[in-house]
Parts: C-alpha cells; sequence; structure tokens
C-alpha cells in the first residue's frame, strides 16, 4: 500500500529563529562575581540565582556568616591555583572569592518605574551607549543612594551584568534595578506615558538642570546620559522633552559620565 505523501514541514520565520536562539543563550547565561563585598552581596540576596561559590581558606573564613545562611557548599581552593577554578579575567582583583550566577530578573520597566509610593519624586536614569563597566556600577551605586527606581540600558551597545560591574557598584547591582532594554528610544517614550518627563544631558542644552528642575514641582523625572565623547544620539535627543546642561565654571565643562549621573541625581532629590 502507497503510503500518503508526507506534508512539508512550514519552515519558520528568521526573526522567529533569532528570537528563539537569543532566549536559549539567555537561558544559558551566567555571570561570574569577584570580590569579598559583591560576593557577600550576592549571598545574601535572595533573588540571586547561585551557581558555584569558589574561595580561598581566607576568603572562607571572612565571608562565613554570609556562605553559612547562604546554604551553598564552597569549594575551597588553594589561593595559588584560584585562576584555574575560577574563569576570571586576569586583571580581577577577587579578593580570592568568586560566585557564579544568573543575571538578576528585575521585571519589565513598567512594573520597576511604577511601582512604590509615597510623595518623593520618581527617578529613573537611562544611558545610550555607556559601555564602561567601571562607570555604569559607579552610576548604579549613585543611583542607590539618591533613591532612583532603575537604570535603564540597551541590551546592545552597554555594559552588562559583569563582575567588573558588579564590584564597582560595591553592592547596588543587587538592590538599584539595572533594566536592558531593546530601543531607549521606546523605553522613554514608555516612561513619558507613565508621566515622567525625560531630561537628556548635554552640553548644547540652553537651559541648566536647576533651572528646568524649578519648573517640574514634584513630577517624575528621567535622566538621560549619554557615553562620553559621543553623547546622546540624535533619536534620543528628539524623545527627550528637554536637553539642560550641569552649569560649570570657567571654560571648562566636561564631567565623566558617572559623576555627571552622581551630581543630575543629586541635583534632582533636592526638591523630592
Amino acid at each position: 500500500m502507497t503510503q500518503p505523501p508526507r506534508p512539508a514541514k512550514t519552515k519558520k520565520p528568521t526573526w522567529v529563529i533569532d528570537k528563539e536562539r537569543a532566549r536559549r543563550a539567555a537561558a544559558a547565561e551566567t555571570v561570574w562575581l569577584f570580590g569579598l563585598h559583591a560576593v557577600r552581596d550576592a549571598l545574601a540576596n535572595p533573588a540571586r540565582q547561585r551557581l558555584r561559590l569558589v574561595l580561598t581558606r581566607n576568603a572562607a573564613d571572612r565571608l562565613g556568616e554570609a556562605v553559612a545562611a547562604s546554604g551553598m557548599a564552597p569549594e575551597i581552593v588553594d589561593a595559588r591555583t584560584f585562576d584555574r577554578a575560577a574563569p576570571l579575567a586576569p586583571d580581577s582583583v577577587h579578593q580570592g572569592a568568586a560566585l557564579e550566577v544568573k543575571p538578576l530578573a528585575w521585571g519589565s520597566l513598567a512594573d520597576v518605574a511604577a511601582a512604590g509610593a509615597g510623595g518623593a519624586r520618581p527617578l529613573v536614569v537611562a544611558l545610550d551607549r555607556v559601555t564602561d563597566p567601571h562607570n555604569v556600577g559607579a552610576i548604579l551605586r549613585s543611583a542607590e543612594v539618591f533613591g532612583a527606581r532603575a537604570v535603564v540600558a540597551t541590551a546592545r551597545h552597554a555594559a552588562p551584568e559583569t563582575g567588573a560591574l558588579a564590584k564597582t557598584a560595591s553592592g547596588a547591582l543587587e538592590r538599584q534595578p539595572y533594566l536592558r532594554v531593546t530601543n531607549l528610544a521606546d523605553a522613554l517614550t514608555e516612561l513619558k506615558a507613565m508621566g515622567y518627563v525625560v531630561l537628556g544631558l548635554d552640553g548644547t542644552g540652553e537651559a541648566t538642570l536647576p533651572e528646568a528642575l524649578e519648573t517640574l514641582g514634584s513630577r517624575a523625572i528621567c535622566l538621560v546620559l549619554g557615553a562620553e565623547g559621543p553623547g546622546l544620539r540624535e533619536k534620543t535627543l528628539d524623545t527627550c522633552d528637554r536637553v539642560v546642561r550641569i552649569p560649570f565654571a570657567a571654560g571648562f565643562g566636561s564631567l565623566n559620565v558617572s559623576n555627571a549621573a552622581a551630581v543630575a541625581l543629586y541635583a534632582a532629590s533636592l526638591n523630592r
């Protein structure tokens, strides 16, 4: 008996295949955190999915309480062979402590930016192509200090969650939402729909940041900062409600992006 021909399989669209690959890659992605402070904070964070803990005997003694509370069984290695046990960059200042984890899942921008109640002015920081993990780590630290609800960056052309970023953030990575979005302009538009005033920081701004803040009362604010050199992209500038500058003395008006973020966050927090 002749079997009927099997129906041809429908080929998936390329965008579907790419999305499935990205999902599988994200599920498999892990991060190695290092340094006593970063590892201790990650061990204490119940939201962290922790996979492997590598410690020297000295680091194990110093992290004893945090390790015991986490329930993890550390791998104790000799300090001379630590670099073979934990796959870190050669220049990592690990202090004998490394922890393999899954990246944190903070939820959607709408959930994080709209969360919480109270009279304090809601603050969000958005970063346009800021790729240096040390700068982003420092910005996360400032964002936590001044009560920002999130730091937003793009999934591409931005610093990913890494051990170097976590070490610079000095624990803030475990507490300060760091959201990666596909399109920054779309994210800024979403924030505007939630009532945020989007202020782009750029040397071309006609008004200063304090002048702009005086007119906004307690309205929610998103501060947008660009990479040093290129600054904000044209599309980002067009999406901002206003472009403002940080006032400076004499003829020098350039700040490192992490310093600019700290100054801007402090100024925005004064009228809360």
